[in-house]
């Protein structure tokens, strides 16, 4: 078959590229075409001849014409059209269309492929959520449109590799531990006012109970020598909690290392449960904590200060971070000796590059965007290239229910989980709805509909569609291998014309939300797609008389049923076959 018929989109740029060398030579313009919002007006649109007419001084409809006189002839073309102020409309013959539904059954799931990454190794890390307690519904969105646009990523032929990053080093570790060993102290009936600016949620509690259960009261130390010489809670809580971290390591010595190892393997092991529940996979769980014991933190900061980035002010080093649009300095080492949370950054991404990744996409809660002109400044006084670095950010999602905003707060205090969102809306839902609007766009999350099974909720909408067709092909009791053959010359309706079109958009779709990472464009996609099957279903019988107008209709839907169910499936939503 002629690849005019499987990318007539391709073949249609050539053939303006031929009609530009013919009129205007030395013109350097690149060819865009795009679908017209009506069918009235074609099947592709041209702008070529209104980017011509401004260098060429002359009206965009002569040019047009003149491109159109110049066009190679088409075995695929219909009829070529000016239209408004110089748009150049293509019309495709039927037959470019018709022979498109055998070809996806040939093709199967590889069908929409591309080969725009060549193989360019990437790393898509996203959630990296801190382990000091369960997934909630903000990370959530990020867990979906990262695992999401991984998929879209590796099916555009790109080389993936997605990576959680463990922050199991630094303060927060040290909140978590002692708010577990606290609790754990209260089962040992040691007690003292817990602080409101530790960890609350029943989780700790639990955590505290399996310590208890396994040994006891081994780890039991008196509570009144944690509050010794320990500051006001109230006038200074951040010191107060402080104080009393220090104590917990001075007390427990050895100890301490299996409290916090304790803390730490209980809330990733539930992370990592809680995303495997929900589809999402990494292929590489990356320590924080590896990268002080490699050293690798000192060696990023002496590079910074070897480029002279880095300067010492009141015992701290710092990064100057205000040559390279940064609103201020930034502390990579306290005074104390601690290196911050920044310098590991540094590090960690120094580091992902090393590894040989051409490309690094970091995926980011929308709080953070004044970080990454700090990170990518720092990749850049490192001597690496900050291009390789873009961050994709993710705005929360609001949820509602019965129209009014939802309450976030749950039994836990603070916030909804992704395991209690999952289990009121189930999988398919929460990951169709996480990626129906751009990652940097506020999310509303309809609880009421997400749930509900009309035409209204749109992943019930797109798997009802794979559902009909399957109960279809079900019904006629055939082999789908056999309707590779059928006369493709029969598809003739307005709504399998329509449908066929729709079905040829697929590769450009995917093609799109690789290069934008825009994984939502296969969502909007699909529900054009299954408005048109639905549509189809209406308007035409599949199980009639003619058996060669059988065969041609049930050949196309067969080709929708896969190009639904290989969407659905970068989006990590199942394709079910009833409903």
């Amino acid at each position: 078959m002629s690849t005019a018929y499987l990318d007539p989109k391709s073949h249609l740029a050539d053939l303006f590229g031929q009609a530009l060398q013919r009129i205007a030579p030395d013109a350097r313009h690149s060819i865009e075409l795009d679908r017209p919002k009506q069918a009235a007006h074609g099947d592709w649109a041209c702008n070529l001849a209104m980017q011509l007419a401004k260098g060429l001084k002359r009206n965009p409809r002569e040019v047009a014409g003149e491109l159109i006189a110049a066009l190679p002839a088409s075995d695929i073309v219909d009829k070529v059209e000016i239209a408004g102020p110089g748009f150049i409309n293509v019309f495709l013959k039927p037959i470019a269309k018709q022979r498109l539904a055998a070809h996806i059954l040939k093709q199967g799931a590889e069908y929409g492929r591309t080969g725009l990454g060549r193989g360019e190794k990437v790393q898509v890390e996203f959630v990296s959520a801190n382990p000091t307690g369960p997934l909630h519904v903000g990370h959530g969105r990020g867990a979906a449109f990262g695992a999401s646009l991984a998929n879209v990523l590796a099916f555009a032929g790109y080389d993936v590799q997605r990576e959680y990053y463990v922050n199991d080093a630094g303060r927060q570790m040290d909140i978590l531990a002692l708010s577990t060993w606290l609790r754990y102290l209260e089962l040992c009936s040691e007690f003292l006012p817990f602080p409101g600016n530790a960890y609350q949620g029943d989780y700790v509690k639990r955590m505290a109970e399996g310590i208890f259960a396994l040994h006891g009261e081994r780890y039991r130390r008196p509570a009144a020598a944690l509050l010794e010489g320990a500051p006001d809670r109230g006038e200074a809580p951040e010191e107060h909690l402080d104080h009393l971290i220090a104590c917990a390591k001075q007390l427990l010595g050895d100890d301490y290392a299996y409290i916090h190892n304790y803390a730490l393997t209980e809330q990733l092991g539930d992370c990592r449960n809680d995303l495997t529940e929900f589809g999402v996979h990494f292929d590489n769980w990356f320590s924080e904590k590896s990268l002080h014991e490699a050293g690798l933190i000192e060696r990023a900061v002496e590079q910074l200060h070897k480029n002279g980035h880095i300067y010492e002010q009141d015992g701290a080093l710092w990064f100057r971070s205000t040559e390279f649009g940064d609103e201020k300095d930034r502390v990579v080492r306290r005074e104390n000796g601690a290196w911050t949370y920044f310098a590991a950054d540094i590090a960690y991404h120094l580091n992902k590059f090393e590894r040989g990744f051409d490309r690094v996409i970091d995926v980011w809660g929308a709080d953070h965007h004044g970080y990454i002109p700090r990170v990518k400044g720092a990749l850049k006084a490192a001597g690496a290239e900050p291009d390789r670095l873009t961050v994709a950010l993710v705005q929360f999602a609001v949820l509602y229910r019965n129209g009014q905003k939802a309450s976030m707060s749950t039994r836990a205090g603070e916030y909804v989980t992704l395991r209690e969102l999952r289990a009121e809306v189930g999988n398919d839902a929460a990951r169709f709805f996480y990626v129906l609007r751009k990652s940097e766009q506020h999310l509303d999350f309809d609880l009421d509909l997400a749930k509900s099974q009309s035409s209204d909720n749109p992943v019930y909408y797109i798997q009802y569609a794979h559902a009909r067709i399957a109960s279809v092909l079900g019904g006629w009791g055939g082999d789908v291998v056999d309707l590779m053959d059928a006369d493709p010359s029969r598809l003739e309706h307005a709504s399998e014309l329509a449908l066929l079109a729709r079905l040829a958009e697929f590769p450009q779709i995917c093609d799109a939300a690789a290069r934008e990472l825009s994984p939502h464009l296969i969502a909007y996609y699909l529900k054009d797609l299954a408005a048109d099957l639905h549509g189809y279903y209406v308007n035409c019988q599949f199980l009639v008389e003619d058996e060669a107008l059988k065969q041609a209709r049930l050949m196309l839907i067969a080709a929708t049923r896969q190009v639904l169910a290989s969407g659905l499936g970068l989006l990590g939503v199942s394709a079910p076959e009833k409903m």
